[in-house]
């Protein structure tokens, strides 16, 4: 929270100064209204926070499914949104989610929707889910609204599991073949060294190589791991900028195993977002603007943003996303189809399904191909540095004989 110091002047004409606590600016000026205020200057006192200029990483898919179903049990059991709030924030086993449920129980408290004070959190939700809670006061549907959300987040979860599932495997055998090439060049390395040159051997020129390597990497250890880490932080840091991260992501449609993959998992978001949105009274426009953003690749997220402008220019959806030719021919024939009958909701979430079981093939057919990939870098790694050890043995034997 920050603590803010406030020049106002009331309804009678008198001039106070009232120090409040707050989230942000915005929450200080909603409060001084609400009670009549009128506003003279507000400063933010020193060495206090404000929440809202905190880059805040956004809840889980799974913590958010969870928050969502017990919503909709209790609106559906006619307990209050402020009642269900003040029981999950007691409840919820997540303890940065219970403390911003308890930040809107509060809000709630004060008069604000709960909309409101989600908007207060923004960076910690996704649009997705702001968008929809809106939608669902507008309707007055808010408890089935968080049924959809539960089946979104749900499907959300299970889509990340498989992605990480895909990465897990090859990620443990790439850990394995540098800890093995570390131990062979860092122990074994030297004790066949201490052994040759006792016997006199002349090293070939590949195993002088390793050893140089080896008492470089025994003595300047701790360059080798600052320099992975610079590495690291400047890669982390180059993907925080859009246009790296553009880039990046229009290439990963180039490479075929990656586009397969990637294509498929942006596809099924990409329906089965637009099918819980468009179900929920939320306009096309806006939809397509929240959908924009979950599908994962930036470079998709453009298309669907130029998409977007077509049709407020009057375009069917069906159009622009053929004209691109970004998402796969049944995408736009689906929901051509759907524009057609009136049931676009219902025919993307059918797309949807069948594109959440393509995403299982594209990660079993990705595993399956890295595994045998990975197997043989790593005996060729290793194989070669044996063979760097064991060559000298050779020219050892002889020469006893």
């Amino acid at each position: 929270m920050a603590a803010y110091k406030c020049s106002v002047i009331d309804q009678s004409g008198n001039r106070y100064k009232i120090k409040y606590s707050a989230r942000s600016k915005t929450e200080v000026i909603e409060y001084l209204k609400q009670n009549s205020y009128t506003i003279i200057n507000i400063d933010k006192s020193e060495g206090s926070i404000d929440i809202s200029s905190i880059s805040v990483k956004r809840i889980r898919p799974k913590d958010l499914a969870v928050f969502c179903k017990q919503m909709h049990v209790m609106l559906r059991a006619g307990v209050t949104i402020v009642s269900s709030l003040d029981i999950l924030r007691q409840q919820t086993e997540n303890k940065r989610l219970a403390e911003i449920i308890g930040r809107m129980y509060e809000d709630l408290q004060k008069g604000n929707t709960l909309s409101e004070a989600l908007y207060y959190h923004k960076d910690a939700f996704p649009q997705i889910f702001l968008s929809m809670v809106e939608a669902g006061e507008l309707s007055g549907n808010i408890d089935l609204i968080m049924d959809r959300l539960t089946v979104h987040f749900e499907k959300e979860y299970k889509i990340e599991n498989k992605i990480k599932s895909a990465m897990t495997y090859p990620a443990i055998l790439a850990i394995v073949c540098v800890v093995v090439v570390v131990f062979l060049l860092t122990t074994i390395m030297p004790t066949f060294v201490e052994m040759y040159s006792s016997s006199g051997v002349e090293f070939p020129p590949l195993t002088k190589m390793l050893i140089n390597f080896s008492n470089v990497l025994r003595k300047y250890w701790y360059i080798f791991i600052l320099a992975l880490l610079v590495i690291i932080v400047s890669i982390s840091a180059l993907m925080k900028n859009s246009k790296v991260k553009y880039k990046e992501d229009y290439y990963k449609l180039k490479i075929p195993v990656v586009k397969n993959l990637v294509l498929k998992v942006a596809t099924s978001r990409f329906t089965r977002t637009l099918s819980t949105l468009m179900g929920s009274g939320v306009p096309l426009l806006q939809a397509l603007d929240t959908v924009s953003g979950v599908t994962g690749n930036t470079y998709i997220g453009s298309k669907i943003i130029e998409a977007k402008e077509d049709v407020r220019k009057g375009m069917a959806l069906s159009q622009p996303l053929k004209q691109q030719g970004v998402f796969p021919p049944m995408v736009h024939s689906m929901i051509k189809i759907g524009e057609d009958s009136g049931s676009i909701e219902e025919i993307l979430d059918k797309t949807a399904d069948f594109y959440d079981e393509e995403v299982d093939t594209a990660v079993q057919r990705l595993t399956t191909m890295l595994e045998p990939i990975m197997i043989v870098f790593m005996t060729i790694i290793i194989g070669f540095i044996v063979i760097a050890m064991v060559t000298p043995m050779f020219d050892m034997v002889k020469t006893v004989q």
